[in-house]
């Protein structure tokens, strides 16, 4: 993974300072909530219902356990011992003392970590594939290109204050596990006819209030012209993009108003201004990639077949290979999910002692490292197959084994009117309870891949919009009622659900998605997986069960 150099390490650490100075005028009064609300927010600082909000980056959604370690740390002594992983993979401390941040930021950053740019409307943390660099279908491993974007965006002057937040996302292979045409930078890295390697450029994606799915803006960008395509797109939003009104200031409104033929016109013609003064050259790229090389991996890993006997003698262990591991492109290695979603906890929540035993782990069974996920789980890349059984036991032992990845009960949940102030609903109590009524592990496994994504607003942190069951919390005079979707995806297939009907009052919400999940056990054809049911009898039949008695 990257390693900071003098240069990286002073900036934040001059950050840190900065921040310092103004968290002390602003508790002394020298600075007003307005003039310190945009100075916080470019530090990742969020004030909600009970407490600061603050979220920290993590580039690519790549930890080293010594960070991890210090995460822990820090959530145990400055919060109240957990933190919270996000859909951008991410995470947040919930509770932590407005005086208390900069401590915080300060020890960060002898971890090479901060909050830089997790908030505002900057650019914000650029993610990938969780399996990025170990996936056999990848043209390339996206993960250096992440980096080369970071640099590039951090403290840009010219992009400190867009019209709105921006999102960039990357994948290397067909397989997208980044939601990438949903944000408002898709870089899909792609074969041109002569087999050069280069990038598909896709813009104008977005959730929340207004799902778009992106639009290709250029079919095959060369290597050495990333960023200066990049630089040349976001200059034409900083121009058009709507700054009078919110709600309508992403360039997904932009790229719609506009249209994206003239948006394509535009950046072409910005491109040309710039291409020349940003390209990249081979020897940068090298360097960065340089950072991204392969561990020491066991040549003889695939002739240890032990962990086939257990296999075959241990149900609960072999329900949770099928479910929690991911194919590795080494033999005789697999990538590991580390489950957040135990039954009766809040999903993407862990401890300060889980967070240590995870680092633990990951020093043990896979090279130090340790991923975030956009589905709010972990994950351990590197682990060797003789060494499953074994770590089985012991994520087991921390309650981080749920043998759930991928089905209804490994739920995307915001944090809801638990902590935000933006939210209009809970999230996290009816996400435990629908969790709850799903208990039973042989009904889950027959159901398949179900994904249902619940957010408490119309912000859409959990991505409720591309949910094959899509929940979204509303406000009516005052009390939570419930707008259920059906049939979206965030992958490569993706699409925007459509709405179910008229919103559910909160005591039946559980429910519903009962009646949901009857009505497609019902309809599916043999093997038929959930959103393809749904695609093939539209959403009708569903409507009908839910909405029987009324």
């Amino acid at each position: 993974m990257y390693q900071y150099d003098k240069y990286d390490q002073m900036m934040v650490d001059q950050r840190v300072a900065q921040f310092r100075d103004q968290t002390r005028r602003y508790l002394a009064g020298e600075l007003t909530e307005d003039q310190f609300r945009p100075l916080r927010l470019a530090n990742g600082l969020y004030i909600q219902i009970h407490a600061p909000m603050l979220r920290i980056a993590v580039p690519y959604g790549l930890m080293s356990s010594r960070q991890v370690r210090k995460v822990a740390d820090i959530a145990r002594r400055y919060d109240k011992g957990f933190v919270h992983f996000t859909t951008r993979t991410n995470f947040q401390l919930n509770w932590p003392k407005l005086e208390d941040v900069p401590d915080i930021l300060a020890e960060l950053a002898t971890v090479q970590m901060h909050a830089i740019q997790t908030s505002g409307n900057d650019i914000r943390n650029t993610t990938t594939d969780q399996f990025a660099g170990i996936n056999a279908e990848e043209i390339e491993d996206p993960r250096p290109w992440a980096e080369i974007i970071r640099q590039w965006s951090t403290f840009h002057p010219e992009f400190a204050y867009l019209p709105r937040k921006f999102k960039i996302a990357i994948i290397g292979s067909e397989t997208d596990r980044a939601a990438t045409k949903l944000h408002d930078i898709g870089l899909h890295l792609v074969k041109n006819h002569d087999g050069e390697i280069g990038f598909e450029v896709l813009v104008g994606g977005g959730l929340g209030r207004t799902p778009i799915i992106g639009e290709q803006i250029r079919p095959f960008l060369e290597k050495e012209d990333l960023l200066s395509y990049l630089e040349a797109i976001l200059r034409v939003y900083n121009r058009l993009g709507r700054r009078d009104n919110k709600f309508k200031a992403r360039i997904k409104i932009t790229v719609r108003e506009h249209g994206i033929n003239h948006i394509r016109e535009l950046v072409e013609a910005e491109w040309v201004q710039i291409r020349d003064k940003l390209r990249l050259d081979q020897k940068e790229i090298d360097r960065v990639k340089a950072f991204f090389t392969e561990p020491d991996y066991d040549s003889n890993a695939a002739d240890d077949t032990s962990f086939e006997a257990k296999l075959a003698e241990d149900e609960m262990f072999a329900r949770w290979f099928k479910q929690n591991t991911f194919e590795h492109k080494i033999p005789g290695y697999r990538a590991v999910y580390v489950s957040l979603k135990k039954h009766g906890q809040a999903p993407g929540d862990i401890t300060s002692e889980q967070l240590e035993v995870v680092a633990d782990l990951a020093d043990e069974f896979s090279f130090g490292e340790i991923r975030s996920t956009h589905t709010q789980n972990l994950v351990l890349a590197d682990v060797k197959q003789a060494d499953l059984y074994e770590l089985w036991q012991r994520l087991q032992a921390e309650g981080l084994a749920t043998a759930n990845i991928n089905t209804l009960t490994d739920i995307i949940c915001c944090p809801g009117l638990d902590y935000c102030g933006l939210a209009n609903a809970t999230s996290i109590p009816l996400s435990k309870q629908i969790a709850d009524r799903f208990d039973d592990m042989d009904y889950l496994y027959d159901l398949g891949d179900i994904k249902i994504k619940f957010s408490g607003c119309m912000n859409g942190c959990a991505h409720q919009s591309v949910g094959h069951i899509g929940i979204l919390g509303v406000d009516k005079k005052g009390e939570e009622w419930y707008q259920f979707t059906l049939g979206g995806s965030s992958e490569a297939d993706a699409a925007i659900g459509e709405r179910l009907g008229k919103a559910i009052p909160k005591e039946e919400v559980v429910d519903t998605v009962s009646h949901l999940i009857d009505a497609y056990v019902d309809l599916r054809h043999e093997d038929e997986s959930f959103l393809a049911t749904v695609r093939r009898v539209g959403v009708d039949p569903f409507k009908e069960r839910v909405y029987a008695d009324n």
